[in-house]
């Protein structure tokens, strides 16, 4: 990887003579917290590692930017997949299995399932909210058909992940490319259909792409920084008990002896013993 790259980046382009755009993913430290702690099966991991990327391409390509969650839910052993990307690229996600097995299509993994996009736009009163039937064998097929869908233009998704690192490769035809060139979007098609990926996981965007569209004329931007930047929030936790009322809150601490609340998105547990409890309703009649 480049030096002078985030370790975790999205780099748009464009095939300026073709009408073609596109974007490349690295996430590497990332991806990494994203899995900490988690002991995701390998076949889960891979899922939630390529949904992330392509939420990256996604949140990054926004005319309006926004917060972005795409969410994959069914009947099978995995569950659901949420990713949530703040506009700022800032990402978080996680999945939830149970007897996953090792590997398999996306459909056996999930099963009879759909994709739920929800994006919320500041100013507005609620967020855009979209439902969709899962349609493909893979996160990128669903997630090609999703995009020719709701962007009513032709795209192409390569997507890989390892325990370090998971990537995207993602390449868009726009409205006027086939007046520039009718066989450009095949051809670009087949080229970026050649990546490997250990190219995607190995090499940074300008390499790939120098690889893969060697005769096309790239306009390379600059790298935006993917974070994930989600620190531990008790204060929302402890209105979360004061809304729940003192009551309840004394009834589960009876029956569990302490409450314990793990935010799946950020990946915290909240642990609030006996002291806590009296200390956060006390504080309350004070005020």
């Amino acid at each position: 990887m480049s030096t002078s790259l985030p370790s975790s980046y999205v780099q748009r382009f464009l095939l300026e003579d073709l009408d073609i755009r596109g974007a490349v993913v690295h996430l590497s430290d990332v991806w990494q917290a994203m899995q900490a702690g988690r002991d995701y099966p390998a076949a889960v991991a891979r899922l939630l590692g390529q949904m992330a990327a392509v939420s990256v391409v996604i949140a990054g390509n926004l005319k309006q930017p926004g917060r972005l969650t795409f969410q994959v839910s069914g009947h099978g052993p995995v569950s659901l997949l949420v990713v949530d990307c703040a506009e700022t690229l800032n990402l978080r996600g996680y999945a939830k299995s149970e007897g996953a097995p090792a590997d398999g299509k996306l459909t056996e993994l999930v099963g009879d399932g759909r994709l739920q996009l929800s994006l919320d736009i500041p100013g507005l009163d609620l967020p855009y909210q979209s439902l969709v039937p899962l349609e493909g064998d893979s996160i990128a097929e669903v997630f090609e058909h999703y995009l020719a869908q709701s962007e009513q233009q032709p795209a192409g998704l390569w997507l890989a992940c390892g325990a370090d690192a998971a990537t995207a490769l993602f390449v868009q035809k726009l409205p006027g490319a086939d007046l520039k060139d009718l066989d450009g979007w095949s051809r670009v098609q087949q080229l970026a259909a050649t990546v490997r990926d250990d190219e995607l996981l190995g090499l940074d965007a300008a390499e790939i792409l120098r690889r893969l569209f060697a005769e096309e004329n790239v306009r390379l931007f600059e790298a935006r920084s993917v974070t994930h930047d989600w620190p531990a929030d008790p204060d929302k936790v402890a209105t979360m008990l004061l809304g729940l009322g003192e009551d309840e809150a004394r009834k589960l601490l009876a029956e569990h002896g302490e409450i314990v609340v793990h935010d799946d998105l950020s990946n915290h547990t909240y642990r609030f013993g006996a002291a806590e409890v009296d200390a956060l309703f006390q504080a309350r009649t004070l005020h």
